[in-house]
C-alpha cells in the first residue's frame, strides 16, 4: 500500500506550490505588478517628476502596502488592461476599469472601489447641444471602452475616431479641433472643459458604472482577499478621503457598498 501511495505523494508535492496561488506568489516575489491607466487627471497621470500619480495610483499603493510588498506600475489602457491580466503580465488592474458583463467572461472583478459616469465633450462651435446631434460628427473614443460601446448603441450614425489613449491622443485631437466631440469618464471631461475655453460638456451623465479591480479568473482565494481589501478601503474612510483628495473637498462622493 505504501509503495502505491508514494507516487501520489510525489505528485502532490510537485503541484502544492501552485495551490498557494497568486497571493503567495506576490509575497514571495516581493512585488505587486499593477496595471494603471495614466491617461489623465485625476484618475491616473504622471506628475512633474514623471512619476505615476492620481486616485487609482493611491489605491494601488495602498494595496501593495497591505500585502507588504513594493508596487510596480505598468501603464495600460483600452483592451490591454484585459489582455495583460489574461497573459499574466500584471497581477491586478487598478486602471479605471468598468466591470461589465462582457469583460466578466474573460476576467474577474472585485466589488467596486469607485463609480464613474460617461460624459460627452464638444466643440462649442460644432452646434452640438444634445446626444442625437452627434450623428454625422467625428467623435473621439477610447478603443474597447464603455464609451465606444455606448455610442455605437446610442448614436450609430456618429463617426467614431479611435485612440488607444484618450489622454494625450484624444485630448490633442479635441484641442486641435480635428474632431467635433469626445466621450470619456466625467472626471476627465469636466476637467478638460474647465481648462479649454473652446470646449463644453453636454449636461447629461450617460452611465453610473462600477469601477473595480480586475484580476485573472480562477483564483478564488486572491479574489476574496481583494474583496476584503476593497471593503476595508470603503469602511475605514480611506475611500472618501482619497476621493476628496483628487476631486475636491466639496465633491459629491459616489455611494459604495462594502459588500
Amino acid at each position: 500500500m505504501l509503495r502505491k501511495l508514494l507516487p501520489m505523494l510525489a505528485v502532490l508535492l510537485l503541484v502544492t506550490p501552485a495551490w498557494a496561488g497568486k497571493l503567495e506568489d506576490i509575497r514571495q516575489r516581493g512585488v505587486l505588478r499593477v496595471g494603471v491607466s495614466l491617461g489623465g487627471e485625476p484618475v491616473g497621470f504622471r506628475d512633474d517628476r514623471n512619476a505615476p500619480a492620481g486616485y487609482d495610483v493611491d489605491v494601488a499603493k495602498r494595496l501593495a502596502d497591505k500585502l507588504g510588498v513594493r508596487v510596480e506600475y505598468t501603464d495600460v489602457s483600452g483592451d490591454a488592461r484585459v489582455s495583460m491580466l489574461v497573459s499574466g503580465q500584471i497581477d491586478v488592474a487598478v486602471a479605471n476599469l468598468t466591470a461589465t458583463a462582457e469583460r466578466a467572461k474573460t476576467i474577474a472583478f472585485t466589488i467596486p472601489y469607485n463609480r464613474a459616469g460617461l460624459r460627452v465633450i464638444v466643440q462649442k462651435s460644432a452646434g452640438i447641444n444634445q446626444l442625437s446631434d452627434l450623428a454625422g460628427k467625428r467623435v473621439v473614443v477610447g478603443r474597447s471602452t464603455t464609451g465606444e460601446v455606448f455610442l455605437r448603441q446610442a448614436v450609430p450614425g456618429a463617426k467614431l475616431v479611435h485612440t488607444d489613449s484618450f489622454a494625450p491622443d484624444g485630448v490633442l485631437l479635441l484641442v486641435q479641433r480635428r474632431v467635433d466631440a469626445g466621450i470619456e469618464d466625467s472626471s476627465m471631461m469636466d476637467y478638460l472643459a474647465s481648462v479649454y475655453p473652446t470646449l463644453k460638456i453636454l449636461p447629461d451623465l450617460y452611465s453610473n458604472a462600477p469601477i473595480a479591480i480586475g484580476l485573472a479568473q480562477g483564483d478564488l482565494e486572491f479574489l476574496r482577499w481583494l474583496n476584503g481589501f476593497v471593503a476595508d478601503y470603503i469602511k475605514s474612510g480611506a475611500y472618501e478621503a482619497n476621493y476628496r483628495k483628487w476631486w475636491g473637498r466639496d465633491a459629491a462622493v459616489p455611494a459604495l457598498s462594502a459588500g
